[in-house]
């Protein structure tokens, strides 16, 4: 199963339709919340480049974009791809 990483806030709307799935396909992922750690926002904005919305979804590494993109794979049928390595 691949490594995945969320920068994500609490009252982000998108960030937990993001959750959402990633729970329904049953992976596990690490998630740091910029809210309560304002420091890693500058963390998430340099390896999103430049990417200063929530969240900011990474996949073994690779940005993958916003939710958006997370949705958009899934519905292309390449997000288990990526998934699972």
């Amino acid at each position: 199963m691949a490594t995945v990483e969320l920068y994500t806030t609490p009252i982000c709307g998108f960030c937990q339709a993001t959750k959402r799935l990633l729970d329904s396909k049953g992976v596990s992922y690490s998630d740091v919340d910029v809210m309560a750690d304002p420091s890693r926002r500058a963390e998430m904005t340099q390896r999103a480049n430049g990417g200063r919305t929530v969240p900011q979804i990474f996949i073994d590494g690779k940005h993958i974009g916003g939710n958006a993109e997370l949705q958009a794979l899934e519905r292309d049928g390449k997000l288990d791809a990526l998934l699972n390595g």
